[in-house]
């Protein structure tokens, strides 16, 4: 049994951070244990009854995503405290075939994303979505789209312990090295706020909704992380080169990159009606 305190949380940020877990991660992680303090109430002693109550409390008020998600960062957690013991399995769940329609950005709503987003006078929000969606990078790894980098035209990218080539499209240059003529970036990172500090993601985030609700696209689609799904659903379908996809993306497990290449439930009807088997 085992008592929690804010010198615990602090270590184990350190933990993370030693292993080198990216600070996006390292956050996400701390916010689930959090919720997991909160769950606890005052008592703050960890027990295996109390993580399986907190794990049915999870499926009650999350989806089974999410769940899962947070029931991992919780064990690495329990791993670190020394309380393996106390470890529960995640939700299992049946493999998804299909890919949701409701969250799916069409290349027709990107653009018209863009489009308002210039109209608007938010030219730094507008280059930031078409870096993100032509390269398919992370919004935490914008910080490697540097002056320097759009010169030469690549950039090496560090997430997550691993390290990768990030190539930018002639077009994309151009438009980013006029934007720093524009801005007065002569070195550095492109996107940084008027005082040259990195961007809040929560600001970026809270841009694009606003672009999004001035274009009549629906909220649920728009988010940076949507952005990179786009450019790898246009990629598998233009190449259909998963593994080679799953290098873009920097992913170390293929049947992540499998996730974001999901046929929708509508073109799978299509499919399924041109195999013409009913007589």
């Amino acid at each position: 049994m085992t008592e929690i305190g804010e010198e615990t949380l602090k270590r184990y940020r350190g933990y993370l951070a030693d292993r080198e877990k990216c600070i996006a991660t390292i956050d996400k992680y701390l916010r689930d244990i959090r919720t997991f303090l909160q769950w606890m109430g005052e008592n703050r002693s960890i027990t295996k009854e109390k993580v399986i109550a907190y794990k049915a409390w999870l499926q009650e008020h999350y989806k089974t995503s999410s769940a899962n998600s947070m029931l991992v960062a919780l064990n690495g957690f329990l791993d670190f405290m020394g309380e393996t013991q106390s470890r529960v399995k995640t939700v299992k769940v049946q493999k998804q075939m299909f890919r949701s329609t409701e969250k799916e950005m069409s290349r027709a709503e990107y653009k018209k994303l863009i489009e308002k987003a210039y109209r608007m006078g938010r030219e730094q929000t507008a280059l930031i979505m078409e870096t993100i969606g032509a390269t398919g990078i992370r919004i935490s790894e914008l910080k490697y789209i540097t002056v320097a980098a759009v010169k030469s035209g690549k950039t090496e990218v560090s997430c997550k312990g691993k390290k990768r080539q990030v190539y930018l499209v002639k077009e994309l240059r151009e438009k980013l090295l006029k934007y720093c003529r524009k801005k007065g970036i002569r070195k550095g990172s492109v996107f940084v706020s008027r005082f040259g500090n990195p961007l809040d993601r929560s600001n970026i985030w809270s841009q694009m909704k606003a672009i999004g609700a001035a274009a009549g696209i629906c909220p649920d689609k728009v988010f940076p992380h949507n952005l990179r799904h786009l450019f790898a659903r246009v990629f598998w379908e233009k190449w259909k080169d998963l593994f080679y996809l799953a290098d873009i993306l920097g992913h170390s497990n293929v049947n992540t990159t499998r996730i974001y290449t999901m046929t929708t439930v509508k073109n799978h009807g299509r499919r399924m009606q041109v195999l013409g088997l009913v007589t």
